[in-house]
């Protein structure tokens, strides 16, 4: 017996989990859709955060870099994925070929709350924004 939840349903009129006013549809669901692409590392970066939400395993593997994306997404099921904070971000604007961003996800684990901190690194691939690793902790 299979103990995976299916994903979460977000319907396309729903506030987006990425934090910004828009809906889903017109915020990270058109990324997830392949409608467009995300125009900064931040605006992926919030993208990713809201296909984790979704389990939108197809786009998190689309938006990750060649060199560091895995074979297969594991999505915990008893995760839940609560709010998302950007704390800073560095380049990644539509004129440049890399940047980061600083940022917490805050989530449940079992019912336990909790929260990922992270410093994202992203570059360009073919133009397009990818994931390409976190960067270590600074002391």
């Amino acid at each position: 017996m299979s103990r995976r939840k299916p994903p979460p349903a977000l319907s396309p009129a729903a506030a987006c989990p990425c934090g910004l006013s828009a809906t889903y549809g017109d915020c990270c669901g058109r990324f997830h859709r392949g409608e467009a692409a995300a125009p900064t590392a931040e605006r992926l970066m919030r993208s990713r955060y809201s296909a984790f939400v979704v389990r939108d395993e197809a786009y998190l593997l689309r938006s990750w870099h060649p060199r560091t994306r895995p074979a297969a997404v594991d999505f915990d099921p008893e995760l839940s994925w609560q709010r998302l904070e950007v704390h800073a971000t560095t380049e990644g604007g539509p004129f440049h070929h890399e940047g980061t961003v600083n940022f917490s996800a805050h989530f449940t684990d079992e019912g336990t709350p909790d929260v990922l901190r992270e410093h994202s690194r992203f570059v360009r691939v073919d133009g397009a924004w990818v994931y390409l690793d976190a960067l270590p902790p600074r002391p």
